[in-house]
């Protein structure tokens, strides 16, 4: 149940606050804390503070970031390409101590296809020939990651 006080405090959340100890939703305001809202149960006297939800951001849309970025795709290309900002992709590698291969002979170029254009991509013995290339879903659509075999000396 929703009361005024907790649509008033949350604004467009419209979350109900309860007590993390004992459940109650009898609360009362006991000051600011580290620039956040300090409560106290009315029921149990505990004292807590509630914690910022954040931006959630889709964990298959990580995992799509970081399988990018292992392909050599750029944060900033990265970005581009899912519509998440470089810096959370920077983050998440930092924090999932991801390691990108070292490979300074090629750079992968990506493609962006719906279903029809992609059959027609592969249709094209062009586009098969002398490449390595990956396929991704994203959303809707599907990604053609595409890079040239390593070639020691023309053969």
């Amino acid at each position: 149940m929703l009361n005024w006080y907790s649509c008033r405090f949350f604004g467009h959340y419209m979350k109900q606050i309860a007590c993390p100890k004992c459940k109650s939703e009898s609360l009362i305001k006991s000051g600011i804390v580290k620039g956040r809202q300090r409560f106290r149960c009315k029921e149990c006297q505990y004292f807590f503070t509630v914690l910022k939800d954040g931006k959630n951001i889709d964990p298959y849309y990580v995992i799509k970031a970081l399988q990018l970025y292992i392909e050599g795709v750029t944060y900033r290309e990265i970005e581009r390409i899912l519509g998440i900002s470089h810096v959370s992709v920077m983050n998440w590698v930092k924090k999932y101590n991801i390691k990108a291969p070292e490979n300074y002979e090629y750079r992968p170029t990506y493609k962006v296809l719906n279903h029809t254009e992609l059959i027609e991509y592969f249709r094209e013995k062009d586009s098969l020939k002398s490449s390595g290339c990956m396929i991704t879903e994203l959303g809707d659509k599907f990604m053609v990651i595409k890079w040239e075999r390593f070639r020691k000396n023309g053969v």
